[in-house]
């Protein structure tokens, strides 16, 4: 692993990763395979204190803030706003979610108004970027709130409920459809052979494959999501998200009828590059899976550690986690890897730094091994692997699966 320590790094991916490299230095000398429960309790601890310290956005830690009483009016304005944020969230240290939905109805909603009623294309343009900015960090708030079912205290559930439906377009997301694919059937499915956003029938580092990959999906999700639910027998999701699939398209569709220009900045590119950017992401979360157990969790997903998806978008680096438990809070998944360090050593789970899923896409396309092999953090009997081992153990799990290998892997291996 000869990957930098970002200086950049959220305070728990540093306890995480210490307790790692710690790890791997006492087995090599060791030269044995097993000592790595040494000091997960103090790490724990590390842990335990951050757990109930809010986060207020997401480029600085509490600490970096003006919080103090001793620093004047800022500080002062600060802890208001914390303590009143506090009581809209649902969780106290969510007060993130609170400050990113005011950020975004405070600029995409009144920028995306204006466009209609003076649009220019420098305008539009900037929008688009801004769009590009937020869509990161809006999309896995989004997540949290779809696996949660909202985000802010009760006696709020009606805005709760509404401000989807305001700032899911904006984002480039059609209503409801995140929580249609992701919630009712990406969780079903696991990356199985039923899973609409499957990798396992492509060849994971060809370029053609993935262009295939994100292709399928840009035009045929809106009729194969229902067509699955349909197939399930799960006839009210297949009817809801078709319409909302199709609400959606007929909504942007009147507006570029009424006013093109704008809707292209406002609603199109944004739905395009967020489409682009979901099948993006998902194949490097999913593209290395395990050639002899590619059902398990750990096998068919990874995790990263010291990636901006953790301090911009609330811990989605550690996907395995998540995998394991959907509904985890998003804090809480640095302590549940640390509690479950044996499982994934014993189970073969692959850990990155350093390298985040976009990049991950890039590096697997040009079929770098070697470069991959750097960002490895080794468990278990990864740390006694050289380099060059631990880059062609990675392209074993690149291969694309053919329908015998899915029906012994997938269907036998479960009738079983």
């Amino acid at each position: 692993m000869n990957a930098p320590i970002h200086p950049f790094l959220l305070q728990s991916d540093l306890a995480v990763l210490q307790n790692l490299l710690q790890d791997i230095k006492a087995e090599r000398v060791s030269g044995s395979i097993g000592s790595i429960d040494h000091d997960n309790q103090s790490t724990l601890d590390k842990l335990a204190a951050l757990k109930n310290e809010p986060t207020i956005c997401c480029s600085y830690d509490l600490k970096d803030l003006p919080v103090s009483k001793d620093r004047g009016l800022l500080a002062f304005l600060l802890q208001r706003y914390i303590s009143w944020a506090q009581t809209i969230v649902r969780n106290p240290v969510d007060v993130v979610f609170l400050t990113h939905i005011l950020l975004y109805f405070s600029t995409s909603v009144p920028s995306a108004l204006y466009l209609y009623y003076h649009f220019s294309y420098v305008h539009g343009v900037c929008h688009w970027i801004m769009q590009l900015y937020y869509c990161g960090s809006f999309t896995l708030m989004l997540h949290n709130h779809i696996h949660n079912n909202g985000i802010l205290a009760k006696r709020y559930a009606m805005f709760d409920y509404a401000w989807p439906y305001v700032l899911e377009p904006l984002m480039g997301h059609t209503w409801d459809s995140y929580f249609y694919h992701h919630v009712k059937h990406h969780h079903v499915e696991g990356n199985g052979p039923e899973d609409l956003s499957s990798t396992i029938r492509y060849q994971r580092d060809e370029l053609v494959d993935f262009l295939c990959y994100v292709g399928r999906f840009l035009a045929f999700i809106w009729i194969e999501l229902p067509l699955y639910f349909w197939r399930k027998g799960k006839f009210g999701l297949a009817a809801k998200s078709a319409a909302s699939e199709l609400t959606s398209y007929g909504f942007i569709y009147l507006l570029a009828r009424l006013n093109f220009h704008p809707t292209l900045f406002v609603f199109i590119l944004p739905l395009i590059q967020m489409r682009i950017g979901l099948m993006v992401g998902n194949f490097g979360q999913h593209a290395l899976v395990d050639e002899i157990d590619p059902k398990s969790d750990f096998r068919s997903s990874i995790t990263l550690i010291d990636v901006p998806s953790n301090r911009y978008c609330f811990n989605d680096g550690w996907h395995t986690s998540h995998h394991l438990n959907p509904r985890r809070h998003w804090r809480d998944h640095p302590a549940a890897f640390l509690k479950a360090k044996r499982e994934y050593s014993e189970g073969r789970a692959l850990v990155f730094q350093n390298i985040d899923y976009l990049m991950m896409t890039y590096r697997l396309l040009k079929k770098d091994y070697l470069y991959l092999a750097d960002c490895i953090v080794p468990m278990g009997e990864q740390i006694h692997m050289s380099k060059q081992e631990l880059a062609d153990m990675l392209r074993t799990k690149t291969r694309r699966f053919t329908e015998e290998e899915i029906q012994e892997k997938f269907y036998k291996a479960g009738r079983g």
